[in-house]
């Protein structure tokens, strides 16, 4: 699973925050990794647009490998709570997403649970 950091120009990208980012979203969605071929995460610090849950901005999309991007976005006062909360949010998001699909692959059909009848 690739993981890309983005931020915009408020933040400073560091190594240090691409690793930090990279530990906390393998250690909350890690056990979909073949599942998923990327994840997107775009950080931002709205100084000017005052939030009721905090100024920093975390959102992330997890490309799911033959499904749509799974997207999740969390508002906190520190960067590291709103990059934690939104990892939680798209764990929460991926097993309910990759549980449906999970279980529509292994439905089966109405008409083989009905025996046919001999006439």
């Amino acid at each position: 699973m690739q993981i890309q950091v983005n931020t915009d120009k408020s933040i400073d990208h560091t190594a240090a925050l691409d690793d930090h980012v990279a530990e906390v979203v393998q250690a909350a969605i890690g056990r979909f990794g073949e599942q998923i071929g990327r994840v997107e995460v775009h950080l931002s610090d709205n100084v000017a647009q005052k939030s009721a849950d905090g100024d920093n901005r975390c959102m992330m999309e997890a490309r799911v490998n033959g499904y749509q991007p799974v997207v999740v976005t969390d508002h906190a006062e520190s960067l590291h709570q709103a990059i934690n909360r939104a990892a939680d949010k798209l764990k929460r998001a991926l097993d309910s997403a990759l549980g449906k699909l999970h279980d529509k692959q292994k439905a089966v059909p109405v008409a083989d649970l009905v025996e046919p009848t001999e006439e």
